[in-house]
């Protein structure tokens, strides 16, 4: 009973862990800046081509998948929130993986853009894959993506695309951002010793 109580208190531990360390911010958007940290991690699954991408360049490099990605980004980038930045890359780092691992893919296109009137950064992917599945449960990774966006009062839609395949759209909101860093203050309190 001892051994069984201390190997689920271990585990939820771990689990604690991997929550806190999925949550920092990746190195590789501050060696490389957003548009090429996504792109790396295409890369990663697939060959990269150069059509529509604007930003940090590159060669391209066939994958073991056979996928071939595009992304597109705008040329002017403007600097981004820190948080905004890391959902965008954790939300398309993501989708990039259920793409490469469940969706049979050839094709699989990211697209980021930026509304500065609307004060909103769009991720979107979208692949050519099997679709998903009529009865599908959202895991862990939907869900992850899914309370990224709102976290920042944005939102995630994972719909059919128009065409086949599987659109994931992130819609994330950089005024919240900014008004949080001006003045609003957390409600989390540290619980007291006597608790």
């Amino acid at each position: 009973m001892l051994l069984s109580s201390l190997m689920e208190q271990t585990q939820a531990t771990v689990m604690d862990v991997r929550r806190l360390v999925y949550g920092l911010r990746p190195p590789a958007l501050d060696d490389l800046g957003l548009v090429a940290a996504i792109r790396q991690q295409a890369e990663s699954y697939g060959f990269v081509a150069h059509e529509g991408f604007s930003g940090a360049g590159g060669d391209g490099v066939s994958g073991e998948t056979g996928l071939v990605f595009s992304l597109e980004a705008p040329g002017n980038m403007p600097t981004l929130p820190a948080a905004v930045e890391v959902a965008c890359y954790r939300i398309a780092q993501e989708a990039i993986t259920n793409v490469a691992r469940h969706a049979y893919a050839k094709t699989c296109r990211v697209r980021l853009s930026v509304d500065r009137e609307a004060g909103v950064l769009e991720v979107e992917i979208t692949d050519d894959g099997a679709g998903m599945p009529e009865e599908r449960v959202a895991g862990v990774g939907l869900s992850s993506m899914r309370e990224r966006a709102e976290e920042l009062g944005g939102i995630l839609t994972v719909e059919p695309g128009s065409q086949g395949g599987t659109r994931v759209l992130a819609r994330l909101s950089l005024l919240a951002q900014k008004e949080h860093a001006e003045g609003a203050t957390s409600s989390w309190s540290a619980p007291s010793a006597s608790s």
